[in-house]
């Protein structure tokens, strides 16, 4: 059943340093609702449980009140993005994370473990779609699916990977079901959206932490405040919140992101930036090949509303389903 897999996974994963003995009923787990026991201090608390493979801003009200109804409770999950697992804290909503991440605070128990990498999905199955090379020609097929039918060196090329990772790619995906041949030479993506969500999560795991150029401010700091007035060079573009409030008028940013080519020395000399741990300006390397970008100043808007997406919070939730209504909904 896919909540004992998730279970097995999650239990094995938390650490065993942390003294408490964790043990559960095999005979009390169900698909997706049930009940599980756990041994917490030497105290058996039936938990009534849920599973889902993430969790959504929106979806957090919900839980909330079926939490409350069915005390004790706990969230069984495949992975929360950082945010979420915050929200969840705050509401006292039990979880527990495939990669072993826990938190549990009922009457005398209080466990809190945060410290455990997302499980990389490339490794966990071993499917070369959702590799960091995988997932940068993932998207190229996602933003144009014409290019499924390119020759796959031009693949390649564009998307500056090796010419044997497209065939591991397109086998990886056909493995999923996310790519089927319409005939012997034609191929098309199948349950598109799916797909999407598959590899809006892997990003935030697998590949854009390896983008990540730097955490900045700044100097002057009225330039955070008038992002728009800052004229970015031919091979740098607003991503998430600024890009996502060019698009809509609506959200206004409380942090930058930029996507570049430029080192980090030059970007920043270009855009007075200082590294801060604690900075406001976000910088990731691009990972396109910037002759396809369509719009000047800032990102593809699919990677708009994965950035604001993966971030949980309300606002940008809100403003994701205002970029997916006006600019992607009819590619999918």
């Amino acid at each position: 059943m896919e909540v004992q897999e998730v279970l097995y996974r999650a239990l094995e994963n938390i650490p065993n340093e942390i003294g408490t003995h964790i043990a559960w009923d095999k005979n009390a787990l169900a698909d997706r609702e049930g009940r599980i026991r756990l041994t917490l201090k030497n105290q058996e608390i039936a938990f009534n449980i849920e599973l889902k493979k993430e969790l959504r801003e929106h979806q957090l009200p919900i839980l909330e009140a079926t939490a409350r109804k069915k005390q004790p409770f706990i969230l069984i999950a495949h992975y929360l993005r950082p945010k979420i697992k915050t929200e969840l804290r705050k509401r006292n909503i039990a979880y527990l994370e495939k990669n072993g991440n826990i938190y549990i605070n009922y009457k005398n128990v209080f466990i809190l473990i945060d410290a455990n990498k997302p499980i990389d999905l490339a490794k966990e199955t071993g499917n070369r779609a959702f590799t960091k090379t995988g997932l940068k020609v993932v998207y190229l097929y996602l933003t144009d699916e014409d290019w499924l039918n390119e020759p796959q060196r031009k693949i390649a090329k564009n998307t500056g990977t090796g010419l044997g990772n497209i065939s591991n790619v397109n086998h990886g995906l056909q493995k999923e079901k996310f790519l089927i041949k319409v005939n012997r030479t034609q191929k098309q993506l199948n349950n598109k959206q799916g797909l999407l969500d598959v590899w809006m999560k892997a990003y935030a795991i697998t590949l854009q932490p390896a983008l990540k150029i730097g955490q900045f401010r700044f100097v002057d700091k009225n330039h955070f405040i008038h992002y728009r007035k800052i004229k970015l060079d031919e091979n740098t573009w607003w991503g998430g919140e600024p890009a996502a409030d060019i698009l809509t008028d609506y959200l206004r940013p409380g942090e930058l992101t930029l996507y570049t080519t430029n080192t980090r020395t030059d970007l920043m000399k270009r855009y007075k930036l200082i590294p801060d741990a604690h900075g406001d300006v976000y910088a990731f390397h691009a990972f396109w090949n910037t002759m396809e970008q369509q719009d000047k100043d800032i990102v593809h808007p699919l990677l708009v509303y994965v950035d604001l997406m993966n971030t949980g919070d309300n606002r940008c939730y809100e403003t994701a389903q205002m970029i997916w209504k006006k600019h992607l909904a009819n590619e999918f």
